[in-house]
């Protein structure tokens, strides 16, 4: 179960870095009859995303694929700071919050697998989404109401909005 975030933790947020495939996706992979990869993601999330980086909030997204199509949805919503065929993924959110000169007390990390645990453990407001595995929902501060792919970054851009 969620506990209640502190409205003063969501103010001082300067950066909303989240996973991909299981967060703004629904983490199906599927495939068109030439086998082209394709991945569904949420307009409602994206519209939040833009909310989001219009408020003054870092955008980053980190994920284990090497894949064209995030490059293409990261471009559409204009988010810069997309980074592919990542393993380390704490050590990519340093070197991104490095540059930024933002510390780790001042990020939300959303995740949903065993490989966002690091960096979920690393930051200030660990988000799970609802259908995160068991392990990451246990270390969450907050775990989403929707599923990944089905409006869940909606679902947390809103709230940090709310809060400022």
């Amino acid at each position: 179960m969620s506990r209640p975030v502190p409205r003063r933790l969501l103010q001082k947020l300067r950066a909303l870095v989240l996973d991909v495939d299981g967060v703004l996706t629904d983490g199906g992979m599927y495939y068109g009859p030439t086998g082209e990869g394709l991945k569904r993601f949420n307009v409602k999330d994206g519209l939040g995303l833009r909310m989001i980086g219009e408020a003054g909030i870092e955008v980053a997204l980190i994920s284990g694929e090497n894949s064209e199509i995030l490059k293409r949805r990261a471009e559409k919503l204009q988010i810069g700071n997309v980074f592919v065929g990542v393993d380390d993924k704490l050590g990519t959110l340093k070197e991104f919050l490095a540059t930024r000169k933002i510390a780790l007390d001042e990020v939300a990390y959303v995740g949903d697998d065993l490989n966002d645990l690091p960096a979920l453990e690393a930051v200030a407001l660990p988000i799970a989404v609802a259908d995160a595995v068991p392990r990451v929902r246990k270390a969450a501060k907050w775990i989403t109401s929707r599923c990944g792919g089905d409006g869940a970054v909606r679902e947390v851009c809103d709230r940090i909005l709310a809060s400022r």
